[in-house]
């Protein structure tokens, strides 16, 4: 099983679960934890190959990464724990596992708060998978992941978000780095998927308004789906929302789980 970290409130019997993107870990949300664990049972996530979840290197050859198998990970936390349901907030390639989670177990989803959120690859970041492609197995995979962190993060208020993604990415084998990027040739016809079907669930997308590549088609999305969402747009914020203003991001959240009970 992934590794987890469990934070118990026994005032309420809600729980808010955190999924972090690629190349981090469980740790992104420590500006979160303070606010969250007032309020809430929080459990924390670290994904296959990230933080605590380290693979053995006889499994890492073994195992193909998929979205599905990832979202089943953490299906199986919640199992374990006795969650019947939470409400789940995520980053950036968390947020994907999330929505990926939801399609399959609509009734262990209260609400989906998708931070950084990414429904389509623009002409940008298509260019950036393809180069990545070509370069995985010839460059050490640091120097790839640190040129994806300042194409996506580039100013140089996003700076603290980029450290702290490169420092968790050192954590993790080039074998498991190539596995989650091998993920990236099957993200555009799950993304597709993603931005055609609404599902009943509250859904809270919160985009750092200098989140260049990800921002528009998210806004797109919000509109055709505004059943289920809302978008709230963070002044003076690039793509890591939850680290680069957390607590303009703790409190749109809490004041958001507080409707989706």
């Amino acid at each position: 099983m992934i590794s987890y970290t469990i934070y118990n409130n026994a005032s309420t019997d809600q729980w808010v679960t955190f999924v972090h993107g690629a190349g981090g870990s469980s740790s992104i949300w420590f500006k979160q934890i303070r606010d969250f664990k007032k309020q809430y049972n929080v459990l924390l996530l670290d994904l296959r190959g990230h933080g605590e979840s380290k693979t053995t290197l006889k499994t890492a050859f073994k195992q193909k990464y998929t979205f599905s198998a990832l979202a089943n990970d953490i299906l199986e936390v919640l199992d374990h724990l006795q969650i019947k349901k939470s409400h789940f907030v995520g980053i950036s390639l968390g947020t994907i596992l999330i929505r990926q989670l939801a399609e399959m177990y609509p009734e262990r989803v209260q609400s989906m708060i998708l931070g950084g959120a990414i429904l389509k690859m623009n002409f940008r970041s298509q260019v950036l998978m393809r180069l990545g492609n070509m370069f995985k197995y010839v460059l050490p995979y640091l120097v790839l992941y640190q040129f994806f962190a300042f194409v996506i993060m580039p100013k140089k208020s996003h700076k603290q978000s980029r450290l702290l993604f490169i420092n968790e990415a050192k954590k993790l084998y080039q074998k498991e780095f190539i596995k989650w990027f091998k993920l990236t040739a099957e993200i555009n016809p799950v993304l597709k998927w993603f931005r055609q079907v609404e599902l009943n669930i509250p859904t809270l997308y919160v985009m750092g308004e200098e989140d260049y590549m990800f921002l528009p088609s998210v806004r797109k999305v919000v509109e055709s789906h505004y059943k289920s969402s809302k978008l709230f747009v963070v002044q003076n914020s690039g793509h890591v929302v939850n680290v680069e203003q957390p607590n303009i991001f703790n409190d749109v959240v809490l004041s958001f789980l507080k409707t989706a009970h």
